[in-house]
């Protein structure tokens, strides 16, 4: 059994009300909502927040919301690790249901697909060993090429020494910066480690372009040009 969550506290610091902020017309929480409706592995879809506000909004655009987050777990201090956890265990307790997989969809991130979440759902079934499936993509800067750190002695070096200097960025291993578009967590697995950061993870790919992880308002100018573009006839692009 497949549950996906929509975790949305109502205390956001950067963006006041950014889960149900206006973007291209619709409330941002809108289009995760709709992406996961349209997913074919997800079995049941919850919001779990501590806003009555935000619930409002979203049982307007189809989504369940069949608990309030206690105040604990909806503090600038609290992971959402523990969220996860009294997800699962309060929807079976509500529903009856033994969920499997836990897929955690964040709001901001309002350019994923269907196919993003189904992505990353299938990369989980297809390995029965692993523990956690992220959403990833290929960043401008990669650690073994082109990114340094200053050390104690403040002179800077390379993040990721190799025993050869690597001189072209096409030689350099394979890395992804995080997006949560998409977390699919086995639900043995939250208890089993302390963060997802512990499991056994695989990255699951997805475009650039879907991935924005909106934090700021500018965020939300560069995401509401995307989607104009996007609905532009072909020849105008």
């Amino acid at each position: 059994m497949i549950l996906a969550t929509i975790c949305c506290r109502g205390g956001s610091k950067g963006v006041p009300g950014k889960n149900i902020k206006a973007l291209a017309g619709k409330p941002l929480i809108a289009y995760t909502i709709e992406a996961a409706k349209q997913s074919s592995l997800i079995d049941d879809l919850i919001i779990s927040t501590d806003d009555e506000l935000i619930a409002s909004v979203a049982k307007e655009y189809g989504a369940k919301v069949p608990f309030m987050r206690p105040a604990d777990l909806a503090s600038d201090t609290a992971s959402k690790w523990p969220v996860f956890i009294h997800a699962v265990e309060t929807y079976e307790k509500l529903t009856g249901n033994s969920v499997e997989y836990l897929v955690d969809l964040d709001v901001t991130v309002p350019l994923k697909t269907a196919a993003d979440i189904d992505g990353a759902i299938q990369a989980a079934l297809n390995d029965q060993a692993v523990d956690v499936v992220i959403t990833g993509y290929e960043p401008e800067r990669n650690p073994y090429f082109n990114m340094m750190e200053v050390k104690e002695d403040g002179y800077a070096a390379i993040v990721k020494q190799t025993e050869r200097p690597i001189v072209r960025r096409q030689d350099a291993p394979a890395v992804y910066s995080l997006t949560p578009a998409a977390y699919v967590i086995k639900r043995s697995a939250l208890y089993a480690y302390e963060h997802w950061s512990k499991a056994k993870c695989k990255i699951h790919p997805i475009p650039r372009e879907r991935a924005i992880d909106i934090d700021t308002a500018i965020d939300f100018e560069i995401v509401e040009f995307l989607m104009a573009r996007r609905n532009e006839p072909a020849e105008l692009i």
